[in-house]
């Protein structure tokens, strides 16, 4: 079997103008909403130079995704059954609000492609990530069966800390049309408003007297 010659500089920036043009296009279109044209012209290419690098829109969508779903699960992996419960789920929090701050437009890429029912990364999402979040929540569960947690279902803690993060990154004109922050310093405080929420939320109760 022949062997793929390796990228040269030129192809390698290339590829990189057109993924990183692709996700600007779709995070703000959608994928539906989002051509080949905006693509190129986005990333200061001709369409046909576009296509020497992927057959189609599904392609460049694909490509994204699958950068998209490595990054998103790094930080719950990072999540050790050998640390300190509270600490490492308030890290994990404080770990997906600066990807919400770092990684905007992957975040609505995501929130996108959710929307329309996941279509493309249905796969994924039954297998890899459901994989992971059940084992997490699992020791989740033991931390809170060893008194060493709050009560609390470890699946929806989950959920919920992925609805108060990725808020800041999906919602963003909405939050900043509220608040009117100068650059992003309400990331500051949204970070410490949610460390105090999910610290209360997870110290037992017997901690508390």
């Amino acid at each position: 079997m022949a062997t793929q010659r390796p990228q040269t500089r030129i192809q390698k920036r290339n590829r990189a103008a057109i993924l990183d043009a692709a996700l600007d296009v779709f995070s703000l279109h959608g994928f539906r909403g989002a051509t080949l044209d905006q693509i190129a012209s986005a990333a200061g290419l001709s369409k046909p130079n576009l296509l020497y690098y992927f057959p189609s829109k599904e392609a460049v969508h694909g490509a994204l995704l699958s950068q998209l779903m490595e990054s998103w699960l790094e930080p719950l992996e990072a999540l050790q059954a050998s640390g300190d419960p509270i600490e490492e789920i308030v890290d994990y929090v404080l770990r997906k609000l600066e990807m919400a701050r770092m990684l905007p437009r992957e975040s609505r890429l995501f929130a996108n492609e959710i929307v329309q029912g996941a279509p493309r990364i249905i796969d994924q999402i039954n297998g890899p990530l459901r994989i992971l979040v059940n084992e997490k929540a699992e020791v989740i569960r033991n931390w809170s069966n060893e008194g060493r947690l709050a009560p609390l279902d470890p699946h929806h803690l989950i959920f919920s800390i992925w609805a108060t993060t990725q808020h800041y990154a999906d919602f963003d004109v909405q939050v900043r049309g509220i608040l009117m922050p100068e650059d992003d310093s309400h990331f500051h405080d949204a970070a410490k408003f949610l460390e105090h929420l999910y610290r209360s939320a997870l110290t037992p109760k017997s901690n508390l007297r």
